[in-house]
């Protein structure tokens, strides 16, 4: 996962493939995800994003892999 955040636009681009779009979807109010030809996500671009901090911590930790058992 990569991320790149615009302080200028509050906006935050959450790449979880390194793969092109083949569309893109709004979500919710402000937030945009790209679809690659799979059909599965590609990217998150977040506008507005300081407002939807509850959104990227989730998404965060669903894009996070397993801890490592002890």
């Amino acid at each position: 996962m990569k991320t790149s955040y615009d302080k200028s636009t509050d906006s935050l681009y959450v790449e979880v493939r390194a793969l092109p779009s083949s569309r893109t979807v709004e979500i919710e109010p402000d937030i945009m995800l790209d679809i690659g030809s799979d059909g599965l996500p590609v990217g998150y671009d977040i506008q507005h994003a300081s407002t939807k901090t509850e959104f990227i911590a989730r998404l965060i930790l669903e894009q996070a892999p397993p801890a490592a058992a002890e």
